[in-house]
């Protein structure tokens, strides 16, 4: 059974299951969000991240801005908990 998840719409390639990092600037500060369960293509290493994924993701980051963070970085495993 093949992990193939489509074809990349940018350049053709496999995606495939994977992991990437999300990142946003608040102007004041940063959230970085790191090993991001995604499907990543194989041949240009872009990725794309499902529903339930972003919507944490739109979680974390109204966090940080309440939190007024200058710098957050936290790992998907630490964060999704």
């Amino acid at each position: 059974m093949s992990d193939n998840f489509g074809c990349c719409p940018l350049c053709g390639g496999e995606k495939q299951l994977g992991t990437t990092t999300f990142a946003v600037d608040l102007k004041f500060g940063v959230v970085v969000v790191r090993e991001i369960p995604a499907f990543v293509c194989t041949k240009c290493g872009n990725a794309w991240i499902d529903d339930l994924v972003a919507a944490k993701l739109e979680s974390i980051v109204a966090d940080a801005r309440r939190k007024q963070a200058v710098v957050e970085v936290t790992q998907w495993q630490q964060a999704a908990a």
